[in-house]
């Protein structure tokens, strides 16, 4: 079901003007991999393609997180964004999310079919930092004649903050991305605050 970009909005500028609390830190636990893992987080054959459908099937997007064991700021990603449940209950409705080691060994078979290894994948998809998150839309058309770069809807390369992390998930899943750049997304999404005269939680 299209999302409604009138209704999605007013909900996640609500959302934000709160303070982002937090939930139990401890649910975010480190895998025999040193990754930090997320209850959300999907166990799939790790056929991209495959997940996506899954998703969009659901009504949502797909968001691919790149990690490493020890980057701290992975480290900060779960302990403080995706520790707030405020964060959680904005992104876990519009997206399903599948983890990847940059340095890993695991198949994955790209959207085009090329089965290789994480480490490879991220070299194909010129991943150079942890964390990355690369996003697919829920109306991403993939036909299996292209791989995961040139069918991103947007992407985060490294750690963002909560308000702007929340903001990028938002930019994507309201379908803002196809009209404008995740910067300009920004100043209109403060122009709001202005106008309401409210001031955003950053931080």
């Amino acid at each position: 079901m299209p999302i409604d970009r009138r209704i999605f909005s007013a909900a996640a500028l609500a959302l934000a003007a709160a303070p982002l609390l937090p939930r139990d830190a401890s649910a975010a636990t480190v895998g025999d991999n040193g990754l930090h893992t997320q209850p959300f987080f999907l166990d799939t054959f790790l056929d991209l393609g495959e997940d996506l459908a899954e998703a969009q099937a659901e009504g949502k997007g797909l968001a691919v997180f790149f990690e490493q064991r020890g980057c701290p700021y992975c480290k900060e990603m779960h302990e403080v964004n995706l520790s707030s449940q405020k964060v959680l209950d904005t992104i876990l409705p519009h997206f399903n999310f599948v983890q990847l080691d940059i340095w890993g060994s695991r198949e994955v078979t790209d959207f085009d079919g090329e089965a290789i290894e994480e480490r490879e994948l991220a070299q194909r998809w010129g991943v150079n930092f942890t964390p990355t998150i690369s996003f697919f839309a829920e109306d991403t058309q993939a036909d299996g004649t292209q791989g995961g770069r040139m069918l991103e809807a947007a992407r985060m390369p490294g750690y963002f903050k909560p308000f702007h992390f929340v903001s990028m998930f938002e930019f994507v899943a309201g379908g803002q991305h196809k009209d404008m750049s995740f910067q300009r997304f920004l100043q209109d999404k403060f122009a709001d605050y202005e106008t309401r005269g409210e001031k955003p939680d950053v931080w």
